[in-house]
C-alpha cells in the first residue's frame, strides 16, 4: 500500500538580522511556537513533556520532548485538529527535528536548520525549514495538497517570517 503514497517536500528559507544563538534559543523554546503562527490557527498546546536539551539549556526542547498541539485548519470553524509530535534530533545552534507521531498526516518530518550568515555587512542567521510529508489518500492527495495543504503551508511560513522579523531582528 505504501507504493501508492506520494512523498511531498517543502523548503523555506529566511534570513533575520539577529545572532544565531538568539534565534536558535527562540525556536528551541517550544512555548514560542504560538507567537510565530497566524492567529486564525489558534494553535495551543494540549500537552507538553519537555526533555531538556542539556543542563545548560533547560528551556530547550531536546530529543524525546513530546507535545500535543491543536489548531484550527479552517478559520471560523469550531473543529480543531490535533497533532502529536516528538523531537527526534537536536544539535545546539545547528538544528532540531520533529516528527509527527499521530495526527492528520500519514507522516510528517520537519527539520529546522540555523546558520550564522552575514549579509551586506550585517550579522544574522539563516533559517531553513525542510518538511517531508505524506497525506495517505492518493491519488486524491495530490489534489488536496495542491489546493489546500501546500498553499496553507506557504502562507503559514510567510507569516512566520514576518513575525520573526518583528520579534528578533536587531537591525
Amino acid at each position: 500500500m505504501r507504493a501508492f503514497l506520494v512523498p511531498y517536500h517543502a523548503q523555506f528559507e529566511h534570513w533575520v538580522a539577529a545572532p544565531l544563538e538568539k534565534v536558535f534559543a527562540f525556536f528551541a523554546d517550544p512555548w514560542n511556537l504560538p507567537r510565530v503562527m497566524p492567529a486564525w490557527l489558534q494553535i495551543r498546546f494540549e500537552d507538553l513533556a519537555t526533555v531538556p536539551a542539556s543542563p545548560a539549556a533547560p528551556n530547550f526542547a531536546g530529543v524525546g520532548t513530546k507535545f500535543i498541539a491543536s489548531y484550527r485548519a479552517v478559520p471560523f470553524l469550531p473543529m480543531r485538529i490535533r497533532s502529536e509530535a516528538e523531537i527526534v534530533g537536536f544539535a545546539m545552534n545547528e538544528f532540531f527535528a520533529d516528527m509527527q507521531t499521530k495526527g492528520p498526516f500519514r507522516s510528517w518530518h520537519h527539520r529546522h536548520e540555523f546558520v550564522a550568515e552575514d549579509r551586506g555587512g550585517v550579522s544574522g542567521t539563516r533559517l531553513r525549514d525542510r518538511v517531508e510529508y505524506e497525506l495517505g489518500f492518493e491519488p486524491l492527495g495530490v489534489i488536496v495538497n495542491a489546493l489546500f495543504i501546500a498553499p496553507q503551508m506557504r502562507r503559514t511560513f510567510a507569516y512566520r517570517q514576518r513575525a520573526i522579523e518583528k520579534l528578533l531582528s536587531v537591525a
